[in-house]
């Protein structure tokens, strides 16, 4: 396995996506993660979008948020996929980050919830786990392989070595 991959960073509210191998990292503070793979083609990708309102939290999906994050999703999602795919053929998982809940209650449907039916309406199954905490993570995502996993914000060598010790 290579270990000197170029690194990409991915910038909140933007996406990459390559069929070569690389590192795609996201550092998460109040946003997501969603890293997609497709086996069959053999391209991956990296979608880093942030809670909209500022709080960190996650915020109710209103109609502006919705039709801007289906938007680039949709772009996102071509991108990785192509025109046609099996579901069986894809793997999607979401990170995210929150600030732990305040005493106010939060949506009952947020950012996430609306990535993952949108991935079921494609016959995507998308696994999500939201992580609260003060301080940020880092996502890293190596889209040759489909291979995700966290470290620390300033921990990337910490994360090549758990990458490592886990294949």
């Amino acid at each position: 396995m290579a270990t000197d991959l170029t690194e990409v960073m991915v910038p909140p509210d933007t996406y990459h996506v390559s069929p070569e191998p690389m590192l795609m990292i996201a550092d998460l503070h109040g946003a997501l993660a969603l890293c997609l793979h497709d086996e069959g083609r053999g391209v991956g990708g990296l979608l880093h979008l942030r809670f909209k309102g500022g709080t960190g939290r996650p915020s109710d999906v209103t109609d502006n948020t919705l039709s801007s994050v289906l938007v680039v999703l949709d772009r996102f999602k071509r991108a990785v996929l192509g025109n046609t795919t099996r579901g069986d053929d894809v793997q999607a998982r979401i990170l995210a980050h929150a600030l732990p809940p305040m005493d106010a209650g939060e949506p009952s449907a947020n950012l996430v919830d609306l990535i993952q039916a949108d991935l079921a309406d494609g016959k995507i199954a998308c696994g999500a786990q939201t992580m609260r905490r003060t301080e940020g993570l880092r996502v890293c995502f190596q889209p040759f392989e489909g291979r995700m996993w966290i470290c620390g914000p300033n921990d990337l060598r910490a994360a090549t070595r758990a990458r490592r010790s886990m294949g």
